[in-house]
């Protein structure tokens, strides 16, 4: 029997020194460096999201 690992995908939120959010993105094992300035952990969380959702559809 063979199991196969996924690559590692995950959206890692984060808070800055300067008291603003931000994304990280790894998708298939390459990590994307953090991204954007947002106001709020939600907004960082939507963007990194669909960052992701628009990488899964890249292909």
């Amino acid at each position: 029997m063979t199991t196969e690992k996924k690559p590692e995908t995950t959206v890692t939120v984060e808070k800055r020194a300067n008291g603003k959010w931000c994304f990280v993105v790894r998708y298939r094992g390459v990590t994307h460096p953090a991204e954007g300035n947002f106001s709020s952990m939600l907004q960082a969380q939507a963007v990194g999201q669909s960052v992701l959702k628009a990488l899964e559809k890249r292909g």
